[in-house]
């Protein structure tokens, strides 16, 4: 059993108006699609866990036209989840049948950010090749990872793009992460010929996904979390 870490660069006119919305503005720095389920009448229930400003999010959300009910629920100041109820749009199956076609599994969570949708599929090898040769050439595919599937040998780093791993890399060379701390924000943004901001940035996603999948593979109890009311475009 083979799996395949793919992240795909939907274009313009595949993408959800979400996906849009995420790329685009500060607002909204990360989304992950934790579960998900369709019915016979095209429509679809969706989970996400989400980063970034909650009242942004539903501003924008509102107004999508597929999307019929949502429901917000606060985790902390800086995330939340988001349940949407919404119509399927011909958009996304354009590129969702390349997986409907095949005997495949698709592992959650689906992660979005500024570079797409990353993915991990489950199945045969020739499965998994097929899917790639039958995605609609439009959408630029970026291969992460390929191999023997494995979930507990899985690397808490997996998730991060190329800049995040170098920003990594360059702020455990200052001794950023030292104890004492040896090296300022200011010495892992001159490695890396970018503003602080910048590298604050790339840093504080990186440290959140790895956070994140340590907890993961950890038993703990849940956050509290407090409901809002659903929301009907």
């Amino acid at each position: 059993m083979k799996y395949l870490d793919v992240t795909l660069d939907l274009p313009p006119a595949l993408r959800h108006p979400m996906e849009e919305f995420l790329r685009g503005s500060e607002a909204i720095d990360r989304e992950e699609l934790l579960a998900w389920n369709t019915s016979a009448e095209a429509v679809e229930y969706a989970l996400f866990y989400v980063e970034g400003d909650l009242a942004a999010y539903r501003d924008r959300i509102d107004r999508v036209d597929s999307v019929r009910d949502v429901t917000l629920t606060r985790i902390d100041a800086g995330s939340f989840y988001s349940y949407v109820c919404q119509e399927t749009r011909e958009e996304e199956e354009a590129w969702r049948r390349a997986f409907a076609r095949r005997n495949l599994v698709v592992v959650p969570p689906l992660e979005y950010d500024e570079r797409g949708v990353r993915i991990t599929v489950v199945g045969a090898g020739a499965d998994l090749q097929a899917l790639l040769a039958d995605l609609p050439p439009e959408v630029d595919v970026t291969v992460e990872e390929i191999g023997d599937y494995d979930r507990r040998h899985a690397t808490v780093a997996g998730g991060l793009t190329d800049r995040q791993l170098e920003a990594v890399a360059a702020a455990v060379d200052v001794g950023y992460y030292a104890v004492p701390r040896g090296g300022s924000l200011a010495d892992v943004a001159d490695r890396l010929d970018c503003a602080e901001s910048t590298a604050s940035n790339h840093l504080r996603k990186a440290e959140s996904r790895v956070m994140r999948r340590i907890a993961r593979a950890t038993p703990a109890a849940g956050p509290s979390v407090a409901r809002e009311a659903p929301r009907r475009t």
